[in-house]
């Protein structure tokens, strides 16, 4: 197991602990293991069945992972091995962690594995980049490419900037001094997807359109899969029509001009072969594109502001770097001027490796295969907890440590495997946008600690939930100082 047996550890990463402090804990904790083997392999196959806990009817462990997250993977991991098995809603799936075995899924068996995100996100973002397969996602994949250039980023990150200068500037004001960050970075977030995504300016329309994607976004996870009056599936397949309705209509007017935003980009996205989206295409990647970076970009920009907070010492660092940028090249940097925000770059990669905005990857058996010497047959679910390489002791010194430096050149432990660390996913489905999307957590934390200080409490741990992506569940609250 991980070890937690210093403060600074429970400090740093307290959501690594299966606590027993209220009766739901207590309640998860009791229930007894009902130990179960996904299938049998073939006669004669030297194949071992994939052996997990069946957990409650119809539910499994969900309720344990929705709970405690890593703590409960890292449980069944030490319990089962790098494959274990765990039905749940009726659907079979193999949790696959470790770096070898989430290799063989990613790498020397990849074309076993089809994406399997449908089960969860398909209603609402059919069509989008990571729910394509194969050579059609590699040909979708070549087009978006070009909507993801330098010059691209470039021209984006102008636009991004004073947006969230001028965001940021107003949190506090007044007598104002707490604000509850995720929901509040959230809101940020949104508005710079409908800057820098769509190209539209705040009104309602931006609020019609943002609770559209928020209605799509919370609909995944919902236990009711039919559109009963009242569910959050329901509102879910509303606001796909919504979106689809929006960017049906604004697409000739992209197609004729030049603008700066992704919609334009990706409606004159072409390779050297002349390729390009059909008007379909741009709708199905734009509505993609939005759920993919606000809600990642919010965990981990949340996750950097809480270890800050956490440990003063890397706050002065990251603002001494932010203010002397400031200074040298004023209020419009460039790629190359972040890129110099050295120290803010280790904290981001040690924030990403604690609380990895999307802490699994999902896959789907398309034929009989094997994952470590395993049976895994057809159809099965696959979820790679990549997350857990990211704790293990055999790749990362004290793993439960809170420690940018492991990231230095002198170190590079992210170096230990090349799967040691994996925040954006790895192989042909890796995340598009994440260069972007540093940028925009570099520019948010550099405009934080410029206009503010802070100081997490010694007697708070953030209270992380888990879904498909971790979020605090007091919606973090923090009290900031204008400096």
């Amino acid at each position: 197991m991980v070890s937690i047996d210093s403060r600074m550890d429970r400090e740093n990463i307290g959501f690594l602990e299966v606590t027993g402090r209220n009766p739901i804990d207590r309640a998860l904790r009791m229930l007894p293991v009902r130990e179960q083997i996904l299938a049998t392999p073939r006669s004669g196959s030297e194949l071992r069945a994939v052996h997990g806990d069946a957990g409650l009817p119809l539910l499994g462990r969900s309720l344990q992972y929705l709970r405690w997250g890593p703590a409960e993977l890292l449980a069944r991991y030490h319990r089962y091995g790098p494959v274990s098995y765990h039905p749940a809603l009726g659907v079979d799936h193999v949790y696959v962690a470790g770096p070898q075995a989430v290799d063989e899924v990613l790498g020397k068996r990849r074309g076993d594995f089809g994406q399997g995100w449908d089960y969860f996100i398909g209603p609402f973002f059919g069509r989008g980049l990571l729910l394509l397969e194969f050579s059609e996602h590699m040909f979708h994949r070549r087009i978006m490419q070009q909507a993801f250039t330098r010059e691209r980023l470039e021209a984006h990150l102008a636009h991004l900037v004073p947006v969230v200068d001028t965001a940021i500037g107003r949190w506090v004001s007044g007598t104002r001094r707490q604000v509850r960050l995720y929901p509040t970075i959230k809101d940020l977030t949104l508005e710079i997807a409908a800057e820098t995504f769509m190209g539209v300016r705040a009104g309602p329309e931006r609020q019609r359109l943002g609770a559209a994607f928020l209605d799509c976004t919370h609909a995944g996870l919902s236990l009711v899969r039919y559109p009963v009056p009242g569910s959050s599936w329901r509102a879910g397949l509303r606001g796909r029509k919504v979106l689809e309705e929006y960017f049906t209509r604004m697409i000739p007017a992209k197609r004729r001009s030049q603008g700066a935003d992704f919609f334009s980009a990706l409606c004159h996205a072409r390779t050297e072969d002349g390729e390009m989206f059909s008007d379909a295409d741009v709708v199905n990647h734009m509505i993609f594109l939005i759920m993919a970076a606000h809600d990642t970009t919010t965990t981990t920009a949340t996750a950097v502001a809480y270890y800050l907070g956490r440990h003063p010492e890397w706050q002065r660092r990251v603002r001494a770097e932010a203010l002397a940028l400031r200074e040298d090249c004023g209020g419009a940097p460039a790629i190359a001027d972040l890129d110099r925000l050295h120290d803010l770059d280790l904290v981001i990669k040690e924030s990403l490796r604690l609380v990895p905005p999307v802490p699994g990857l999902v896959r789907r058996a398309v034929r009989d295969t094997e994952i470590a010497g395993h049976y895994v047959p057809a159809g099965t679910q696959v979820d790679l907890a990549y997350s857990l390489n990211h704790l293990l002791p055999e790749l990362w010194s004290h793993p439960a440590r809170f420690d940018p430096e492991r990231f230095a050149e002198h170190r590079r432990e992210d170096k230990s495997h090349r799967l040691a660390w994996m925040p954006f996913g790895a192989g042909a489905h890796k995340c598009i946008g994440m260069h972007f999307g540093v940028l925009e957590v570099k520019v948010m934390i550099a405009a934080m600690v410029r206009d503010y200080e802070w100081r997490i409490p010694d007697d708070y741990l953030m209270p992380w939930g888990f879904s498909t992506i971790p979020f605090p569940r007091d919606g973090a609250p923090l009290r900031l100082r204008k400096r």
